[in-house]
């Protein structure tokens, strides 16, 4: 028991942080449920219609499975457009306890690497107003975050709304630390993307990721 509650701090960091071995994703034509956990084929949000791209599970190390993302994007909507001022949604449904301040503290730090400096700090009011409003989470909890344009940026816990940051230039940064060139993770970016790919391309079959995250680290935190 002592040892398991000791890897606990160092495991939290790792999951946030984006050291991840394996990645396996799943398109919903295969499956809707990962790992026990069960993704709708659709979502609407008022008149908006959004449909499920893929789904993912990451693993820590091979043996500790960290959380499982599914993502959504709006009927019409390319992944190479996914950035844009499009609507999407991400769902993450945690098998582990997270503290509701450490997603903010990692959600930061990998913002940074995504954006400039002058955007960064444009963003910093909206970025304080939903680090505020992030709580803890426990296993079986779920996140989603769902942008529609016009509207802004929903952050919710379990179904339940936390709150809107207005603002297209919010929605398209905040999404890059899940779907941007220097993403938590780039291989579950990739295979999130890559079933939209194809489904463009009329391929049928998403391969799963096996090799090596490189580990991102944490701010305040020495890179090795």
């Amino acid at each position: 028991m002592k040892r398991k509650t000791a890897m606990m701090p160092s495991l939290v960091r790792a999951m946030l942080g984006g050291l991840f071995i394996a990645a396996l994703t799943v398109r919903p034509s295969a499956a809707t449920e990962l790992e026990g956990v069960h993704f709708s084929d659709k979502y609407q949000s008022g008149n908006v219609a959004m449909r499920l791209s893929c789904v993912g599970l990451l693993r820590y190390k091979l043996v500790f499975k960290a959380y499982v993302a599914a993502l959504y994007l709006g009927d019409g909507a390319a992944a190479d457009d996914v950035l844009a001022d499009v609507p999407k949604r991400l769902e993450l449904s945690y098998f582990w306890s997270i503290s509701g301040a450490d997603f903010g503290k990692a959600g930061d730090h990998i913002l940074a690497q995504n954006v400039d400096a002058q955007t960064f700090e444009a963003l910093r009011p909206r970025l304080d107003r939903i680090n505020a409003l992030y709580r803890d989470v426990k296993p079986g909890d779920r996140y989603s975050l769902t942008y529609v344009p016009g509207v802004g940026t929903e952050l919710a816990l379990n179904g339940s709304p936390l709150g809107v940051i207005d603002g297209a230039d919010f929605g398209a940064a905040y999404f890059r630390i899940w779907l941007g060139d220097h993403s938590i993770d780039v291989r579950l970016r990739d295979q999130l993307l890559e079933c939209a790919r194809q489904d463009v391309e009329g391929v049928h079959a998403a391969l799963p990721a096996e090799h090596g995250v490189p580990r991102v680290p944490m701010a305040g935190e020495r890179a090795h």
